[in-house]
């Protein structure tokens, strides 16, 4: 009876360990998350005003990231190509299994790389696989904590999220709805409280939010076109996922890494001169989107952007871009909303907002993108500073996951050739 109470005490003091443990890696994460997000906003900028002042710097600035990349791959970093989210996920399921500490860097600099010079991606797979590993890395620091690898890789991943876009309830909620094997209480502990960390060190630092959406209000006869929104989301969503899963399995007929990335950057550079706002992660235009003028052949524009962005993001990764979904997906979501609301209004006077197309079409493509409702929800409520859209969001964010669904029973997180011999 004694030995029991003395194993419950000693469970119960790395309580406070634990949690410890938490909020430095909160700490660390959003500092690697906020320095990764300012010199890429930074340096993308720049490079971007360079191009439309030169249009023909596009020839070269996307072949340039890609050949830094493979460089310093095969200088720096093992000679191993980073595998996107699926490193964290892999690492979870494997009990033995570490993110090893060359992660960080990798993903930090090969994300910065890839975004700055043009490739049609974000940072947010870069910053969640660098504090997964910043989780793993901590786990490993005494022998007991490495009972707890997969709460403090999840706690990175949630911090880095949170720190990423200044929403640690959608921090929390996708390192539990995509990363988490199982949930605990320790799980909630450790996750919340590096989310929470994260928070408030964004908070401390005066973090400028990623988006600038307004939303004051919406109307309830728009709730039919939120529904059609949401299946649309499900639809491009797997579009975007069969996009990358086809080109990566087309790509490895070409066995030189030099020819994948020379035939890779003349097409996206192709592409990007004709649509320049597939140019990085395109989060600028969207914050710009909705006082753009609706003409028919911006209209027409944008459905070509539509289109052809999951084949740039696909050439962008298959080229040795770091990246994944998470950006294209709120990318088109963003001109998904706004092209069916510029539609409704020009064609059939329906008078609906078209701010909250934009915010509800970027939580439905990324709910089908990921198969994770919640994580869009909590995300895109974040992003508008309010709770106002939350039915609607809920709605658009759950058909869109059913849609995707119903079409593809993956993602590209969880796709494996047992789905393509299916298929």
């Amino acid at each position: 009876m004694q030995r029991k109470y003395s194993l419950k005490f000693k469970k119960l003091k790395r309580i406070p360990a634990l949690v410890l443990a938490s909020v430095t890696i909160g700490v660390l994460s959003a500092l690697l998350t906020d320095t990764l997000k300012l010199v890429t906003e930074h340096y993308e900028g720049q490079l971007y005003d360079r191009f439309q002042e030169h249009n023909a710097l596009i020839i070269a600035l996307p072949f340039a990231g890609f050949i830094a990349i493979l460089l310093l791959r095969h200088f720096l970093f093992r000679n191993t190509v980073n595998k996107g989210m699926r490193e964290a996920i892999d690492c979870l399921s494997a009990r033995t299994k570490y993110l090893p500490a060359y992660k960080i860097p990798s993903h930090y600099f090969n994300g910065f790389l890839t975004v700055i010079f043009g490739g049609s991606t974000g940072i947010e797979v870069s910053t969640v696989v660098a504090t997964a590993t910043v989780g793993s890395l901590s786990s490993q620091k005494t022998t007991w904590l490495k009972r707890y690898k997969n709460e403090l890789i999840c706690a990175g991943i949630a911090a880095g999220i949170t720190a990423l876009f200044n929403a640690p309830a959608a921090g929390v909620v996708f390192a539990l709805e995509v990363f988490a094997q199982k949930i605990n209480k320790r799980h909630l502990l450790s996750i919340g409280a590096a989310a929470l960390t994260a928070y408030a060190v964004n908070l401390g630092l005066g973090d400028e939010p990623v988006f600038h959406l307004t939303v004051t209000h919406w109307n309830t006869f728009a709730m039919p076109y939120f529904v059609l929104l949401g299946i649309f989301g499900g639809i491009f969503s797997t579009w975007l996922t069969r996009s990358i899963v086809w080109v990566k399995d087309v790509s490895q007929v070409i066995e030189n890494t030099f020819v994948k990335i020379l035939l890779g950057s003349v097409v996206i550079s192709v592409f990007i001169f004709i649509f320049p706002n597939l140019y990085g992660e395109g989060y600028a235009s969207i914050n710009a989107m909705e006082n753009s003028p609706i003409t028919t052949q911006a209209l027409l524009s944008l459905a070509m952007v539509l289109m052809i962005k999951p084949v740039v993001t696909s050439l962008t990764l298959t080229a040795g871009g770091d990246g994944g979904v998470f950006a294209p997906s709120l990318f088109m979501g963003a001109f998904l909303g706004f092209l069916m609301a510029s539609l409704l209004n020009t064609y059939f006077h329906a008078g609906v907002i078209p701010v909250n197309f934009i915010v509800i079409g970027m939580a439905a493509l990324l709910s089908g993108s990921i198969h994770a409702p919640l994580t869009s929800i909590f995300l895109l409520c974040a992003v508008t500073g309010n709770y106002t859209l939350f039915v609607p969001i809920v709605v658009a964010s759950v058909v869109a996951k059913i849609v995707a669904r119903l079409i593809l029973p993956y993602t590209v997180y969880s796709y494996s050739p047992v789905f393509r011999n299916k298929n």
